[in-house]
């Protein structure tokens, strides 16, 4: 359900020819938004209470969640390095690089970030309570809309064709049914490293959003649009968040 969620979100890039500077500079910031609040009610807040539920005190949890961030920056600035040393953008001018990087770190960090997801789903349905499992699933699955369609619009307006784009936002989600299997095998296991997978996922999710994203959607004169596409996308995702933990 997760994953046809996030090809749904894939469709209006697939059926659209091509999108104005000041829609991608918008949709870009609506992604952020929604990103951020996943960031802070899909990732950190549960892995907080997971860190919990696992013995550790309050301040352990943190310091736990704290790490776990810090690791996810790191594993993106190693992906940004490779790219650099390994030439992975050879050819390409250097605007025309630094837009391609941009773009799939960003599709990594949402790939980084279903992980987990699918791990908790896992996790919840390994368990005794199926209702409590099935609200999780739903409100993982309505996020992946906007997920889907984020991924999609930044290959697209990079210059991918519709049917490459929309293809890696679907890719992108396919993710979470093997999370999701995995965690429920190794069900023992996963609570453990429940905590750390969201935590990690938080902290790569914050470093694209605030060192590629936010500064993409602003460089070509529609910060204004950006900025209010950011709120909106917060407040939507919030909303999707909260009402139906």
């Amino acid at each position: 359900m997760a994953a046809l969620a996030t090809a749904l979100g894939t469709l209006p890039v697939l059926l659209s020819q091509k999108f104005s500077q000041r829609t991608y500079d918008g949709f870009l910031g609506f992604g952020a938004g929604v990103m951020l609040a996943a960031t802070a009610f899909s990732l950190v807040m549960p892995a907080i209470a997971a860190s919990k539920g696992a013995g550790a005190g309050p301040f352990e949890a943190s310091l736990t969640v704290a790490g776990g961030i810090v690791l996810g920056m790191g594993l993106v600035l190693m992906l940004d390095r490779v790219a650099r040393e390994e030439n992975l953008l050879e050819g390409a001018d250097a605007a025309r690089s630094d837009s391609l990087k941009r773009a799939w770190l960003f599709v990594a960090a949402v790939a980084i970030h279903n992980l987990p997801e699918g791990l908790a789903i896992g996790v919840a349905y390994a368990g005794v309570d199926l209702a409590k499992a099935h609200s999780l699933a739903t409100g993982i699955s309505i996020q992946d809309v906007p997920e889907g369609l984020v991924v999609a619009m930044a290959l697209r307006t990079v210059g991918y064709g519709r049917l490459f784009s929309a293809a890696l936002g679907i890719a992108s989600g396919l993710i979470e049914p093997v999370a999701a299997v995995s965690g429920a095998v190794l069900i023992e296991y996963a609570r453990g490293l429940l905590p750390w997978g969201l935590a990690l996922a938080a902290g790569a999710m914050l470093f694209v959003i605030a060192h590629d994203v936010v500064p993409e959607s602003h460089r070509k004169g529609h910060s204004t649009t950006a900025s209010i596409a950011v709120v909106i996308g917060f407040i939507v995702m919030m909303v999707l968040d909260t009402a139906l933990a």
